[in-house]
């Protein structure tokens, strides 16, 4: 992996994901992500961020950091979002059965389960009372 390109720290509320997305698409900016990919990368993201600022403190507000690192040589993004919140390993869960219709499915799950759909891979550790999600993509 790259050493860390950029990185960023916010209060996980809801009204940060527009700072967070904004730090990330100035990256993609700079690395000429095809539109897919940032698309798929976007929605990675603003999953993942959502679920810290809707579950890691609550009721409280705690912080969330986003580290960005970006392989030049092999056209690889990694995001790695950490938090201080409750033990959360999101791909502990099952993945939803997508083949049953949608009104037969239980609510939740779908976009974590999108999320490891759409990254080239994911994971999870809790280190140090943090919870740490790396997810990667390649440009290409």
């Amino acid at each position: 992996m790259a050493d860390i390109f950029k990185k960023i720290r916010v209060a996980a509320t809801k009204e940060n994901l527009e700072t967070v997305t904004a730090f990330l698409d100035e990256i993609l900016d700079e690395k000429d992500c095809p539109l897919k990919v940032r698309l798929q990368i976007d929605l990675a993201l603003e999953e993942m961020y959502i679920n810290i600022a809707n579950y890691a403190y609550t009721p409280k507000i705690g912080e969330m950091e986003l580290r960005v690192a970006f392989d030049e040589a092999g056209r690889e993004l990694t995001m790695v979002l950490i938090d201080s919140g409750i033990p959360y390993d999101p791909l502990a869960k099952k993945d939803p059965d997508v083949t049953l219709s949608a009104d037969k499915r239980k609510i939740g799950g779908l976009g974590i389960y999108l999320v490891k759909k759409t990254m080239d891979s994911m994971m999870y550790e809790r280190r140090d009372g943090r919870n740490i999600v790396t997810m990667k993509k390649k440009f290409g």
